[in-house]
């Protein structure tokens, strides 16, 4: 079986995240597109060899000759096309973040249930070795029970149009990257928080450029995480957990294919660690690819989504900010 993509715009992330994984998988194949600029579209078909170029994406959603929809959409709009393609008998691999707010996510995850088809969250770092081996140790109790974590994602973002500044569009820093840190604290500890508190930075009204959380787990771990896209911001991404007998630092669990490391320090030695240079996103795909051919389980399926808005939503009320979707005209 070969499954037959279609894809929703021509965003950025488009070619790492889905053209360049199906290159080299032949389970799978990009056939169509369509964007809002059609001139758009046929350059970046023309570009990607993609032989198909739709003036609508409701087009690519009901094409007949597809079976899955890709949609890297601004966030606002990932529910509406998410149901949309759903209803048209199309598996979804939807961008992060999955929606504006947890009330979406329900509703999406929903019609995925309904239809039973398959719909995943695109937090592609988690079907990586990296961060599988650092949930093995953690899980293995090589660091002895687990007492905080601190997780961090900052890049600087300097162009004040930038649609993660807008907050009509799903914009803020949480939403477009801070939600990685919330997401590697929830997999690590395989807990959701019972209690968030959290402050953050506005530039545009409403949109943070900068968010610190502090999660506080069932088990009794505290994580600290933040985003921040301030323009001055030094750029990390980064996690450490800590321990009672030692700690585990994996510098780039994000996208481990362009450097990473895995430092085990226990007991007074240290370890170093890599694995291998594969693309997240092919991993993310072979995942996908299996859930939609085999019924096999995904680790970032719908209810991890609906659970990571709800993270999200919490972390913003306690920051005083409004959840993203509120209509605050």
């Amino acid at each position: 079986m070969t499954v037959r993509f279609g894809t929703l715009g021509a965003a950025n992330i488009t070619p790492r995240a889905l053209l360049e994984p199906c290159r080299d998988e032949p389970r799978a194949v990009v056939r169509c597109v369509a964007a809002r600029d059609s001139e758009r579209a046929e350059g970046f078909a023309r570009w990607h060899r993609i032989p198909v170029v739709h003036d609508t994406y409701r087009r690519v959603v009901e094409d007949p000759d597809i079976d899955a929809v890709y949609n890297p959409l601004p966030i606002a709009w990932h529910r509406e096309w998410t149901l949309a393609a759903l209803a048209a008998g199309k598996h979804v691999l939807c961008e992060k973040s999955f929606a504006c707010n947890a009330g979406e996510a329900e509703g999406m995850a929903r019609a995925a249930a309904d239809t039973g088809l398959v719909l995943m969250d695109a937090f592609h770092y988690r079907y990586h070795p990296v961060f599988r081996r650092a949930k093995e140790i953690v899980d293995d109790g090589l660091l002895g029970p687990v007492r905080s974590i601190e997780a961090a994602f900052h890049v600087p973002v300097t162009d004040p149009g930038n649609i993660r500044s807008q907050y009509a569009t799903g914009g803020g820093v949480t939403m477009d990257i801070g939600c990685y840190p919330i997401s590697w604290a929830r997999h690590i500890t395989g807990e959701e928080p019972v209690r968030v508190e959290a402050t953050a930075e506005t530039g545009p009204p409403n949109v943070d450029t900068r968010l610190e959380a502090r999660l506080h787990f069932p088990s009794g771990i505290v994580a600290n995480v933040s985003g921040d896209m301030r323009a001055g911001v030094a750029r990390r991404m980064d996690l450490t957990v800590t321990g009672e007998r030692g700690t585990l630092h994996v510098e780039n669990p994000l996208a481990p294919q362009i450097g990473h490391s895995i430092h085990l320090h226990v007991d007074g030695e240290t370890h170093v660690e890599t694995r291998d240079r594969r693309s997240s996103y092919a991993y993310q795909l072979d995942a996908f690819l299996d859930a939609v051919e085999e019924g096999a389980a995904l680790l970032t399926g719908p209810e991890d989504a609906v659970n990571q808005m709800r993270t999200i939503d919490r972390c913003y009320e306690a920051a005083g900010l409004p959840i993203r979707g509120l209509d605050l005209s």
